[in-house]
């Protein structure tokens, strides 16, 4: 499915500038542009220079949760409560809290996924991946008239089964190391065990597990911090193997400087998996905003997200990382601070 085995994944946000998606593409690595957290006109932008530089390159975007969705953090007063947990922080950065967050139908809750299906359909591109949960049929098969292959996001057996009912072209099998949120979209309960923890076995034994039960091309992703990562993953499988973290420290990387720093400070020295910084479990660097809020914050992407962004940014504007989300996979020890092609053709050249 792909004309390389190594994949830069799309990290939103920010960090998957235009430069990093083009530098990786130019070195020899499949180059996703990242569309999450983007409007229509903004991912346009985005993907401008990727369209210039060369035939094949993917978009990836999230699945918003549908409108009626949100199970009862609202109707229970979770988020209101959380709230109230993070004034005095929020106090200590200057930042105020939103009162009001953004309802379901709102565009920005729903990750402005109208306009970006219509754009992709408008103006195809050769991939596109999709990640938080399934697009419908309908717009799988869109995309496909359209000429565009189309990825599904996964983290177990039990999804994939799920993903591969809506006719994508090939799944990212994505391990629980994985930096930034996970992908998982079924509940633990629903996919028979934990899909969002540490234990769960390793990723070839997830892409093993995957390619036993669908016959789609599969991409291995989570924790691949180096070539022998990377070839493990091959040997049990995938086509092709993603990084993230690895180039996230990359000097075309957009991250903040505070986080790129925070990946080489010896002062971090785990990861976590929590739902503090956006409601939606992701893999961070632990710091005090993981230690105090973890256990607190309710299960409401993107209300989380929307209520926590103020202090988010008033802590970035300090120059303090221990209120930053510090998304970081398991392996961020060898993130590097150089150019990105450097961090590619390493790889390659193991490959």
């Amino acid at each position: 499915m792909f004309s390389t085995p190594l994949i830069a994944a799309p990290m939103a946000g920010g960090t998957t500038t235009a430069d990093l998606a083009v530098a990786v593409q130019g070195a020899g690595a499949f180059a996703f542009a990242a569309g999450g957290y983007k409007t229509a006109e903004q991912l346009r932008a985005h993907i401008a220079p990727l369209r210039a530089a060369g035939p094949d390159f993917g978009v990836n975007l999230f699945v918003p949760r549908p409108a009626t969705g949100l199970k009862s953090a609202r109707q229970t007063g979770a988020l209101e409560a959380y709230r109230s947990l993070l004034l005095a922080t929020a106090s200590r950065y200057g930042a105020e809290l939103p009162s009001t967050l953004p309802a379901p139908e709102d565009p920005r809750a729903q990750d402005f996924w109208d306009e970006k299906i219509a754009l992709l359909l408008a103006e195809p591109v050769p991939v596109v991946s999709f990640t938080f949960g399934l697009a419908p049929v309908r717009v799988v098969e869109q995309l496909h008239k359209a000429g565009t292959r189309v990825l599904a996001s996964v983290t177990n057996v039990a999804e994939a089964l799920a993903a591969a009912g809506t006719g994508v072209d090939g799944l990212v099998v994505q391990h629980a190391n994985a930096g930034g949120h996970t992908a998982a979209f079924l509940p633990a309960s629903a996919a028979g065990y934990s899909s969002g923890r540490a234990g769960d076995g390793t990723l070839p034994q997830l892409i093993a597990a995957v390619g036993a039960a669908v016959a789609l091309p599969l991409v291995a992703a989570g924790g691949v911090s180096g070539a022998a990562d990377a070839k493990a993953v091959l040997a049990a499988g995938a086509q092709a193997v993603a990084i993230g973290t690895a180039l996230i420290r990359t000097h075309e990387s957009g991250a903040r400087a505070l986080h790129k720093d925070a990946l080489a400070d010896p002062a971090y020295t785990r990861t976590a998996l929590t739902r503090a910084f956006t409601g939606k479990l992701a893999r961070a660097l632990v710091n005090d905003f993981v230690n105090d809020f973890a256990d607190a914050a309710p299960e409401a992407y993107p209300e989380v997200h929307f209520l926590t962004a103020p202090l988010r940014a008033a802590a970035a504007a300090a120059a303090d990382p221990r209120a930053l989300n510090l998304w970081a996979g398991s392996g961020w020890k060898s993130a590097q601070a150089v150019p990105a092609a450097d961090v590619v053709e390493s790889f390659l050249r193991e490959l």
